[in-house]
């Protein structure tokens, strides 16, 4: 996991990271977000690709550490 301090240094999580730490993989990440029903973060529709947003402090409150 990340200490507070890592969350103020870093403003985005990697969607790999945020899945090992929920213990899912990697694609129920990418839909959660896509779907708006994971409050970790958001996903952008950009043309055919997604871009995705995933905040330390959020990903944090979620799991409860």
């Amino acid at each position: 996991m990340f200490t507070e301090d890592d969350a103020k240094e870093r403003m985005n999580i990697k969607v790999s990271e945020a899945a090992k730490v929920l213990g899912k993989s990697e694609q129920f990440v990418r839909i959660g977000l896509q779907r708006d029903i994971l409050p970790i973060g958001i996903a952008v529709q950009m043309s055919s690709k997604w871009t995705y947003h995933i905040s330390p402090k959020l990903l944090k409150e979620y799991v409860g550490h």
